[in-house]
């Protein structure tokens, strides 16, 4: 995708009743947490449907939920299927990369929009789903996550957004400004290293131009941090950029470390950036709206949405 970024289609929101469909595009899912996270989709009086091959493991990497053509299918089967209206990932892990070229995206964009939710590993799909279908999407908690499956504040925004994302089109964290200011744009982002995987593959974008663009990761020390933000900078991806909200960097080395980093590579953009905004790998995970215009105010830590996340 060239040119600046801008607003995506967005799906509609879900009623008590929907039918929402859970896969497993990446990592192996623990059976005990699915069942967890169904009970609380359950609870929400909606009706999930387990895609065949959620619970399967790769017979030989077993980082992987079953086969590359088997993630591919559920996916696939999930999002075609007219009886389902929304499409909601059980965990990250690694494995989007491996499957990603085998979806028919023209059967898929036929199969009109849908809400689709994830995070991490999801990272890829989203900018697909961004790059080829031209949705939004949800950058939130997972069927089978311990923060979907425990915490109460990462399960009620999601279910604030899902079912009255009027009630949260300003999203407020107690992050701090990194650099002050404010900033409008369409939001966009996921995983870092994610981010600089996609780098020059066929769906992503080569740029965030005119975008809000939301980063955080988890495990990564801060070299390699580094070395993300700094291939990322020298392949355009900051290039005419709004203003940067970052996340959660859980089990990444101790935060002085890591902010003195972001600092370091991106205090010279010229451009507002928000840290500690409360998403991504951490307790109590807001959901943030992909694709969606929105304004950033660094200094009072919110993320205010020009519409509701979904119609």
């Amino acid at each position: 995708m060239t040119g600046p970024v801008r607003p995506l289609l967005r799906p509609s929101r879900l009623a008590p009743g929907a039918r929402v469909a859970v896969v497993a595009p990446s990592g192996p899912v623990p059976e005990e947490r699915l069942q967890a996270g169904l009970d609380v989709l359950r609870g929400w009086d909606l009706d999930p449907l387990v895609a065949p091959h959620v619970l399967d493991r790769h017979g030989e990497f077993g980082y992987l939920a079953g086969t590359d053509a088997d993630r591919a299918a559920d996916l696939q089967g999930a999002w075609c299927d007219p009886s389902v209206d929304a499409v909601l990932c059980a965990r990250g892990g690694y494995g989007v990369q491996r499957m990603i070229d085998l979806l028919d995206w023209d059967a898929m964009g036929a199969a009109g929009p849908k809400v689709f939710v994830g995070f991490s590993d999801i990272t890829v799909l989203h900018e697909a789903f961004a790059t080829r279908l031209g949705l939004a999407t949800l950058y939130g908690p997972m069927a089978a996550g311990v923060d979907f499956v425990k915490n109460t504040r990462a399960q009620e925004h999601l279910k604030a957004t899902l079912f009255e994302p009027e009630s949260v089109r300003t999203l407020t964290s107690a992050g701090s400004a990194l650099v002050p200011g404010r900033a409008r744009g369409v939001t966009l982002g996921g995983c870092l290293c994610l981010l600089a995987a996609e780098a020059g593959t066929p769906h992503a974008r080569t740029s965030a131009n005119g975008g809000l663009l939301c980063l955080e990761d988890v495990g990564e020390e801060t070299y390699r941090l580094d070395r993300y933000l700094t291939q990322l900078l020298r392949a355009g991806l900051f290039d005419g950029v709004r203003g940067v909200l970052l996340g959660s960097w859980q089990e990444c080395e101790p935060y002085e470390r890591v902010r003195a980093l972001l600092l370091d590579r991106l205090g010279g953009l010229g451009v507002p950036v928000v840290e500690e905004f409360g998403f991504g790998h951490c307790a109590g995970a807001l959901t943030i709206p992909f694709g969606a215009s929105a304004e950033l105010d660094a200094e009072a830590g919110t993320l205010t949405l020009d519409e509701p996340a979904l119609c």
